[in-house]
């Protein structure tokens, strides 16, 4: 048998002490290239507060003055939905329980919540059907968002419900509940339509138009 009779292996013939290159970049998108910059989780918790809500107040500025602007989309975030659902069933329900006097129990609150997530996840369903390019959540965001003027309207239907209650203002709520809805119907359009095929796009609005006009019908049915 020959001493060195054996191949040695192509793993074995690696040299331990020679440096190995590993490819990759950990990094987090968007976080500063220096070493010395401060990285957010030192950050004090009042900081980190106050930034996410200046990151949602400029949401909230976008959606009641639609542009052509990717903040929606780039820097989707759902603490705005999540706030703007919230208001739209407490309100739903204290309006219940002050007009009509009854205990204003879990069913309504929780009928918004199925209303407002369960439905935008169906037009975002329907959307990537169509062949929409944003991402599911991007969607969701952008749906929940454009909540904000019916969460609005019914503030201001609240008001009015505080004076004895005529035609005159249930007209003026009706309008101002259908300004809402064309306003939410609007801004969602005027972020999620260039996402969608230009031969679809019909099919892709439709749904948004049901999904505001299911919440507009809230709005004006618990405030009459």
């Amino acid at each position: 048998m020959a001493e060195s009779g054996e191949q040695e292996s192509p793993l074995m013939s690696v040299n331990s002490s020679a440096e190995i290159d590993i490819e990759g970049d950990i990094t987090v998108p968007g976080a500063p290239d220096s070493d010395d910059e401060p990285s957010t989780l030192d950050e004090p918790v009042s900081e980190t507060l106050k930034r996410d809500a200046k990151a949602v107040g400029k949401k909230f500025f976008h959606v009641l003055w639609p542009r052509e602007t990717k903040t929606l989309l780039r820097e989707w975030d759902l603490w705005g939905p999540l706030v703007l659902c919230i208001f739209l069933a407490v309100m739903l329900q204290g309006s219940h329980s002050l007009i009509s006097g009854e205990a204003a129990g879990g069913p309504e609150f929780a009928e918004v919540f199925v209303i407002v997530w369960i439905g935008s996840s169906l037009v975002t369903l329907n959307s990537k059907l169509l062949g929409g390019t944003l991402s599911f959540f991007q969607s969701v965001c952008v749906l929940g968002y454009c909540v904000l003027p019916l969460d609005m309207a019914l503030l201001i239907c609240q008001l009015i419900l505080l004076a004895s209650q005529t035609t005159l203002l249930f007209a003026i709520r009706f309008a101002i509940v259908i300004l809402a809805f064309a306003w939410s119907t609007f801004a969602s359009v005027k972020f999620l339509g260039d996402s969608q095929p230009s031969h679809r796009k019909a099919l892709a609005v439709y749904p948004i138009f049901l999904f505001y006009f299911v919440i507009s019908w809230l709005v004006i049915s618990h405030s009459s």
